[in-house]
């Protein structure tokens, strides 16, 4: 299993979408592309946008649909964290 950490990358406070999606296209498309399991580590991040969750995985929902997440986890989110997580899933889903 892939871990990637998203303090080293994005800081406290994860708010750069760009951040997000180098992230994605670097670590995280390749993993899943080989069928790999991946963990998002969130400790130490204390809040994220919506915008940058939404460039992290908005992308993967679309190409793996919901199977995506019997793939990729995350771990140690703060409530604020998994709160926009589950809305950009939510959001996703419905498209």
């Amino acid at each position: 299993m892939k871990t990637i950490i998203i303090l080293k990358r994005a800081g406290s406070f994860a708010e750069n979408k760009d951040v997000a999606r180098d992230i994605r296209l670097a670590q995280l498309a390749p993993a899943l592309a080989k069928g790999e399991e991946v963990t998002l580590d969130f400790n130490g991040v204390t809040g994220a946008t919506q915008s940058f969750i939404h460039a992290l995985i908005s992308e993967l929902i679309r190409e793996y649909g919901d199977d995506v997440f019997d793939r990729l986890y995350f771990k140690d989110c703060s409530q604020t964290v998994q709160q926009i997580i589950n809305i950009v899933a939510d959001y996703m889903e419905e498209r």
